[in-house]
């Protein structure tokens, strides 16, 4: 395996333990599992959150429950109140997710809820922070961070996922809220190419913002979303 001295640093024991690799100026060597793993604990330490990050990630995939997504722009959340004839105002939004986060047994199947920014600083109906309520019922609060997807310049109809402007600010803002995880969707279109320059895009995008997020505190959800719209064939 061929590393440059900077990559040596960057993988895990799991990977290289009793492997023979070459750095970058070309020397073969061999460390051992005991003294790589003591190289990996201390070349990772890159935030004061490293313990409180892992436990939470082992909270949200705890074995038999699933992440409740109540992310929905207030744009989005407005199409469903509208459905059933009911104003897009703010009181509406908050008792339409009062009634989400408040039901009976919820924290026995949900181990964590993705919010829109909205609600996380919200109340609910009866005056208390939704992060309360989900904390209260074991259960994480989470935030949607990136701000949508917009037409990619010079592409055959693709995209790019935006927000990395002031996120290391937000996210610090968010954990101080509450919020111990984040979320962030970029997206695939298989029928409009996927050229190079949109993949390249949406692994940059997602990797920036995952080690924004971690050095916040919050635990990333990396979403790269291939969509199935298109003519094209499994191939």
């Amino acid at each position: 395996i061929q590393l440059s001295s900077r990559q040596h640093n960057m993988v895990s024991s799991s990977m290289l333990s009793g492997f023979q690799f070459k750095n970058s100026r070309a020397s073969y060597c061999k460390i051992s599992k005991t003294r790589f793993q003591s190289v990996v604990r201390a070349s990772t330490a890159i935030t004061p959150y490293n313990d409180e990050l892992i436990a939470n990630a082992k909270k949200l995939t705890a074995p038999g429950k699933g992440l409740l997504a109540m992310d929905e722009s207030n744009a989005t959340c407005g199409k469903r109140l509208d459905s059933i004839g009911v104003e897009n105002s703010e009181d509406n939004r908050k008792a339409y997710r009062t009634i989400l986060v408040g039901a009976k047994g919820l924290g026995e199947y949900i181990s964590g809820a993705i919010l829109f920014e909205e609600t996380l600083y919200q109340n609910t109906v009866d005056g208390t922070p939704f992060v309360d309520v989900l904390n209260n019922n074991g259960i994480l609060p989470g935030i949607k961070v990136d701000k949508g997807l917009v037409p990619m310049t010079n592409s055959n109809g693709e995209s790019w996922c935006q927000g990395l402007d002031g996120l290391a600010q937000r996210c610090a803002e968010y954990y101080k809220q509450g919020a111990r995880f984040a979320k962030w969707r970029s997206v695939v279109n298989i029928g409009a190419g996927p050229s190079a320059k949109a993949l390249f895009d949406t692994a940059y995008g997602l990797a920036r913002y995952g080690a924004i997020a971690q050095n916040a505190g919050l635990v990333p959800i990396i979403e790269p979303e291939i969509l199935l719209d298109g003519d094209h064939d499994i191939d």
